[in-house]
Parts: structure tokens; sequence; C-alpha cells
């Protein structure tokens, strides 16, 4: 267990000890008055007394409610309590070395378009903060006003996606020691639907793109986005000529973007006229004879 004793000068209260015995020694924690209130020091007494339990029971890491208090706690109790040897504080990691570390496996593990997200958000984030900044100096605050700016650059629908990406970076942290707590933990990631553009493309306009197009497979391109409602380009870049049921009047769409969803890896998709005659005129093509992919060339 531990003690507190008050340390007096001249009758008036200058500080308090907090102290233990372990590994045939004595700890002491030195605390000001002028900092740290008596409540406050008896409530870090507490926690000095849990962590003791824990290191004489062989536990190196505290439950969830104990790591909450750490991460409350200011730093320079934190390393206080690592210097009793109390808490295991890790080497300090910069930013670069946060976005590198957890962004550099997902490179064999995530589609190359996610990936390319990813590094969207790790430049942007780079425009505002140093490389060489430490993870700790990244505060609530701060990634808040971080977040408020980027509206003045990008829609609400893309802030959502930045801030999505760096609040999964951050708690990468987390799971990986770097930090105690998530800084963006509290920080909304914010809505992702902007429909303020969105406006049905006609089908007089969809007739002017037709005619403004140099070859048939954009023809097919244009007719598979606005009438057959195919995701551009990554639905279109998988649609094979084999997975077109002519005798069935339909096609299937394989769908990379909700292919982890449970049911939503792929759909079938009707043949409508006006797609049909764009398909039937494109296949019929000599230069698209044995091909495997509708879409070759894009």
């Amino acid at each position: 267990m531990a003690t507190l004793s008050v340390d007096r000068r001249s009758g008036k209260i200058v500080g308090y000890n907090i102290q233990w015995c372990g590994n045939r020694r004595r700890y002491t924690i030195y605390l000001s008055s002028r900092t740290y209130r008596r409540k406050t020091v008896e409530g870090f007494k507490d926690l000095v007394e849990t962590l003791i339990y824990y290191r004489k029971n062989g536990t190196i890491v505290p439950d969830k409610a104990v790591a909450n208090r750490l991460a409350e706690i200011p730093a320079e109790l934190q390393t206080k309590l690592a210097n009793a040897g109390l808490i295991h504080v890790t080497k300090s990691k910069t930013c670069q070395e946060l976005w590198d570390s957890c962004l550099k496996p997902k490179a064999n593990t995530i589609k190359p378009q996610s990936l390319k997200v990813y590094r969207l958000c790790q430049r942007i984030f780079f425009e505002t903060f140093s490389t060489s900044e430490l993870i700790e100096k990244m505060t609530t605050e701060r990634l808040l006003e971080w977040k408020t700016a980027l509206f003045a650059k990008y829609a609400p629908a893309g802030v959502a996606g930045i801030v999505r990406v760096t609040k999964m970076v951050f708690e990468w942290a987390v799971d990986h020691d770097w930090l105690i707590k998530n800084p963006m933990k509290k920080i909304p990631i914010g809505s992702f639907t902007n429909r303020d553009n969105d406006r049905i493309i006609s089908m007089e306009e969809y007739a002017k793109l037709l005619e403004a197009c140099p070859t048939q497979e954009w023809r097919t391109i244009i007719a598979l986005a606005r009438v057959g409602g195919v995701r551009c380009p990554s639905e279109i870049q998988r649609l094979r000529w084999s997975d077109v049921h002519w005798a069935e009047n339909r096609f299937l769409v394989h769908s990379p973007k909700t292919e982890h969803h449970e049911g939503h890896r792929e759909r079938m998709v009707p043949l409508f006229p006006e797609l049909r005659a764009e398909l039937e005129r494109h296949f019929s093509l000599d230069e698209t004879k044995g091909n495997e992919f509708v879409v070759e060339h894009y």
C-alpha cells in the first residue's frame, strides 16, 4: 500500500509525498501543492495503489477502467508513474511514423483504389501538421480545428472520408500501444451523403453524349452507366461478355464496392432496350471478337 504525507514549510502546505516500498527499495512521487489539490492527490494515490497491485500480480495491461484513468491524467503524472516502474511508456512516435506504420501492411490487404484514398488522406493531413510532430501533441482540440478548416476546401462528404481514415490511423496507434487513447474518438466523422449537386441525366442529354463518343466502346460505357446503372469505373471494368445473358435479357454485375457485405457481391441487371442496342453493336465489331472483357481499353 502507498502512504500520503504532507510537506509543510513554515506551517504552509507546499506539496505531497506518495510513498511505497517494493523490490527492496522505497519509491516516492512528489506533487506540488501549487499544481495539484489535495483531492486530486488522493485520487492519484488510489491509482498508484491499483498499479502496485497490478505489478505484484504480474498484470502488464490494466483493465479498461484503469486505462481510461491513465489516459485522463496529465503527461507529467504519466511520466512519474513510468519513472517509478508502474506503467510502461513507449518511445514517442512521430506522425510520419504513425501513418507509414499503419498503411504499410495495408498495401497487400486492401484494394488499390482504397490504398490510393488512404494516401490522399495522409497527404492532406500533412498539409497542416508536420511529419516530425509527436503523436502525443495531437490533441482533440487541434484535430477538431483541423477538421473544421477542411470544410473550406472540401465538400462535407469529402471531409467525412478524410476524418474517417485519420480516425482509423489514430485508433491503430492505440491498438499498438503507441497512444493511451485516440484523440479523435469524440470527433464525429460527419455525413458521407452530399446530394447538393445530384441531378438526373435526361435521355436527351444521354443521346448527345452518345453522339459525342469517339468509339463504340465509349458509347457502351455511357450506356452501361446511364441506362444500366453500373458503377463507373469499378463495375464496368469487371464486366465480361460471359456475364451477358442474351437469351435471358439480363447481365451479371460484379460489385467490388459492396462485395464485403453479405448478399451484395453481385447482382442481375435487365438488358434495357437502349443498353442492349449498344451492347449488340459493340459485340458485333471485329475488334471485339475474342475479348474477355466488354471494355478492354480503359
